[in-house]
């Protein structure tokens, strides 16, 4: 929907909203006319709930809305003398609807003294329980999101099993594009392992639907830094689906809004306007090689050639930082049959495990330049693969770029998906929006996103461009960090907890800190609580 088509929306609520209130306004000893005019009938009928105003506000969040709504109609009926479970539940399943039966068929007077304690005390853990839930979805929401670390594509910077705080105001929180979800849950609710939002898949039947017609227009806070090339960055995938993530053709279309693709962390190597190239495996930037972060550990694929002689496992892991290859499934480093190790290291590791005498020779698996794979645009004449790659533009809004049966490939899923534009490629030429074009300007920022472990990552070689409005936040701290192959307290990262995933030099746990502010709050809230009392 548009905003105006929303406006549209909003004044009719509004014209319901009197239709079934407005003789219970008068009831109230308030005027019939308050409950039309918009935003102050919601004050008025505060006023009338004997509810706090700030609630007013908590009607205009996307998500907390869907809970304010039936906690609004339950007080309503309740203001009006009918507290039992019946009133309760109509008010509830009729969508507030049995305000209107109150409204003009029910004989009730107005309780302008009524008691706000719940009378049970299961009622009083309903509301502790909804008031909770809305707290933390407006934090989740706009300001910290937890988010798990679920692949080793930033191996060694982030890696498998850090629980990391990610923050909305850096970049600027996103507004909830989808209106009917459920709240602080992403695309899949837990244990049910169904959506948690309602929208149909379909793709041809996506405009005309009436849920997805209640999906908001893409709108985003002010923020008060920029994505700088080679920071770590959340985002939506633009290229998941419902149907099959492995699938990144040009002409598939997609089965997600984009507030509910799946979330992924990769490192932002190139930003709007930067031409990149991958020579090597190293990136390249306007011709220049890329200077990564010192906390940035780029990995390769190794040949670790032993002829058959085996290498010590706690060796290969503590001193060689040896990740992924081939391993048995007891986790042990697996010889192959060409007599050595496949390992994943970094240059570093891979010069230092040179020097162990049980090895003859290291071998970097690059591919070739000319061997072609299926990579972004998907055009196999262009002989690019992901460790020799473009010189490819990524799109700075504003900036406008030729348009050629070439270039096209490069920009077709912007145009149409990300930009929202009818495209037509023909024999006569480009046409978008039924008028033919020769050159295309952007309309958004866009961002290449890959992995530090560079063979092992799905990333922009394979789907392309992120646009901004699929960027989520930006990861600051990780508050929780488990080894899957650990027992017990072993299981825990200790050195990890609470370190910052920016900066320079090597992580610094600031646990016994977060310990001892913790207390100092409880203890302040304990101090605060005795006082009052």
């Amino acid at each position: 929907m548009t905003y105006f088509q929303w406006l549209l929306l909003f004044l009719v609520v509004q014209v319901i909203h009197f239709l079934g209130t407005y003789k219970l306004y008068r009831k109230a000893g308030r005027h019939a006319w308050e409950a039309i005019i918009p935003i102050y009938n919601a004050v008025v009928l505060m006023r009338i709930i004997n509810r706090p105003l700030w609630w007013v506000i908590l009607l205009f969040i996307p998500i907390v809305n869907l809970i304010m709504f039936p906690v609004i109609w339950v007080e309503t009926v309740r203001s009006f003398g009918r507290h039992s479970y019946k009133d309760t539940w109509l008010a509830v399943l009729t969508l507030g609807f049995y305000i209107f039966y109150l409204n003009y068929f029910s004989k009730v007077s107005h309780v302008s003294d009524r008691s706000l304690q719940p009378r049970t005390q299961i009622g009083e853990w309903v509301g502790s329980i909804l008031f909770a839930i809305v707290a933390a979805t407006i934090v989740h929401t706009y300001f910290i999101q937890p988010f798990t670390i679920p692949t080793s594509s930033l191996e060694k910077t982030l890696l498998v099993g850090d629980f990391l705080f990610v923050s909305k105001i850096n970049y600027g929180a996103r507004i909830p594009m989808t209106t009917v979800a459920a709240p602080m849950v992403h695309d899949t609710v837990p244990i049910l392992g169904t959506k948690s939002y309602l929208f149909n898949d379909e793709f041809e039947k996506r405009k005309s639907s009436l849920l997805n017609k209640l999906q908001l227009p893409y709108l985003r806070l002010f923020g008060f830094e920029k994505i700088e090339r080679n920071d770590i960055v959340v985002f939506n995938q633009p290229a998941d689906t419902l149907l099959d993530m492995n699938d990144f053709t040009p002409d598939r279309n997609y089965y997600k809004p984009i507030d509910k693709k799946t979330n992924l962390v990769k490192r932002a190597v190139g930003i709007p306007g930067d031409t990149l190239e991958i020579k090597k495996g190293y990136i390249y930037i306007n011709g220049k090689r890329s200077i990564l972060p010192d906390r940035a550990k780029p990995q390769y694929n190794f040949f670790v050639n032993t002829e058959g002689q085996p290498l010590n496992q706690k060796l290969l892991v503590d001193r060689y930082g040896a990740r992924e290859g081939l391993k048995y499934p007891d986790g042990r480093f697996a010889l192959t049959g060409a007599g050595g190790y496949l390992l994943t290291l970094t240059d570093s590791e891979a010069d230092l495990i040179k020097n162990n005498p049980n090895v003859k020779e290291v071998t970097k698996l690059i591919n070739d330049p000319g061997k072609g794979e299926n990579v972004f645009p998907h055009v196999p004449k262009l002989n690019w693969n992901m460790d020799n790659y473009g010189p490819i533009y990524i799109p700075k809004r504003g900036s406008t770029i030729p348009l050629t049966k070439q270039s096209i490939p490069f920009y077709k899923r912007i145009i149409q998906e990300y930009e929202r534009n009818n495209l037509q490629v023909t024999e006569k030429g480009i046409f978008i929006n039924g008028k033919q074009a020769n050159e295309y300007t952007f309309k958004q920022d866009y961002y290449w996103m890959m992995g530090d472990n560079r063979q092992n990552s799905l990333d922009a070689r394979k789907w392309g461009y992120v646009p901004f409005d699929h960027v989520v936040g930006k990861p600051i701290f990780i508050w929780l960090s488990l080894n899957k192959d650990g027992e017990g307290l072993n299981k825990v990262r200790w050195e990890r907890m609470f370190t910052t995933v920016g900066g320079n030099g090597e992580p610094k746990s600031y646990l016994l800190y977060s310990i001892f502010f913790l207390i100092g709050i409880f203890g302040i809230g304990r101090y605060l609580k005795n006082k009052r009392n």
